[in-house]
């Protein structure tokens, strides 16, 4: 059974699928693994390495696809990639079907099947191939690293002869996994933090980590049975936007992580909010890529509106490559264990599986 992975665009994506790690858990379990020539260079994984470890390094594309019983990637491939793929091979990958929906039916036209992880069900048994929580574990942190960066003030309460520095305050939009990690990270640099989500069942996962969590008088339960926060009603949204107006007003740091999967990002923090935000305020968007929880957002810019520095990156995770990778590549193999059959040494597409049968794009 052979996997195999292209060498991604790096000015897009610098994560990678197998990292030298995995492809000793993929060789120990049978697998014959062939990677694209400089594969993991970028990160400092070079060739030898891979060949050290029983890797085989194909400089020829087309020999990597057709030599494929599995395809795994970051993202769906190019078209030039994808046109080298043969019936009954097998795309695991980011591959957001809501975006590609035209180029997936393609594939699924050539008899190719396609596992989009981000489509995992919640629950215990795919705990261990969730991208979705490994990465934007990781984004949270790193967004609360670059909104401090541009923060041009101390984040913790510092007492000197001089006088006293308060500590920032930071306010975190939404507390899923990303958030919670946001609102770890700040606590642990010394800064106040607050937190607000749709979700109640978040107020006692903030408040474990320090946080503090800000709710809507009379609020309801708003998550979905998968976990995520779903939309929210006229007088809901009316009530969320004149507590978080209010509340802007102290706050020096925002990090904004609202997201619904599939979908344009809600507008959370409206431009009246922002002109009274303090001047030298930061916001950082992690809904960025998807139109942003404000609308002055622009993927990889800077925005400055009333001195408030509004930022958020296309893909935050090419800052922390080779973490996202060592977590991502773990991820995927999980979820392809599972979907081998070993004693058959094939592919199982066992539909009665909920991991199998959630992921694969029909």
């Amino acid at each position: 059974m052979k996997v195999t992975s292209f060498k991604e665009d790096i000015n897009i994506e610098k994560r990678i699928a197998i990292t030298p790690e995995i492809a000793k858990k993929y060789l120990s379990n049978g697998f014959e693994i062939i990677l694209s020539e400089n594969y993991g260079n970028h990160l400092g994984y070079n060739d030898e390495e891979y060949k050290n470890l029983g890797v085989r390094i194909e400089p020829e594309e087309k020999r990597i696809a057709n030599d494929a019983d599995i395809v795994v990637q970051l993202g769906l491939p190019s078209d030039e990639k994808l046109s080298l793929l043969n019936e009954n091979q097998n795309l695991v990958g980011i591959l957001n079907p809501y975006l590609n929906k035209e180029k997936i039916n393609e594939l699924i036209k050539k008899k190719i099947n396609c596992f989009s992880l981000e489509l995992l069900p919640r629950i215990t048994r795919a705990q261990s191939m969730d991208i979705l929580s490994s990465q934007a574990n990781l984004a949270g942190y790193k967004a609360v690293i670059e909104s401090f960066a541009n923060f041009e003030k101390a984040i913790p309460m510092m007492m000197t002869a001089a006088g006293t520095i308060p500590a920032a305050k930071v306010l975190v939009v939404g507390a899923g996994v990303a958030g919670l990690q946001a609102i770890a990270t700040a606590k642990r640099m010394g800064a106040m933090v607050f937190a607000t989500d749709v979700r109640m069942a978040s107020k006692e996962q903030v408040e474990s980590l320090g946080g503090k969590f800000l709710t809507v008088e009379g609020s309801e339960n708003l998550e979905t049975e998968g976990g995520y926060a779903k939309e929210t009603s006229d007088e809901f949204k009316k009530k969320q936007e004149d507590l978080l107006a209010e509340t802007l007003k102290k706050i020096d740091i925002v990090i904004c992580t609202a997201l619904i999967p599939g979908k344009k990002a809600p507008v959370i923090i409206k431009d009246t909010m922002i002109e009274k935000m303090p001047a030298g305020s930061v916001i950082y968007d992690l809904a960025a890529i998807q139109g942003g929880n404000t609308s002055f957002t622009k993927p990889d810019e800077l925005i400055k509106k009333n001195g408030v520095k509004i930022m958020g990156d296309s893909n935050i995770l090419n800052k922390l490559p080779t973490s996202a990778s060592s977590l991502y590549s773990k991820n995927v193999f999980n979820f392809i264990i599972n979907l081998y059959d070993k004693d058959n040494k094939k592919i199982n597409i066992n539909l009665e599986d909920e991991i199998i049968e959630k992921t694969l794009i029909k």
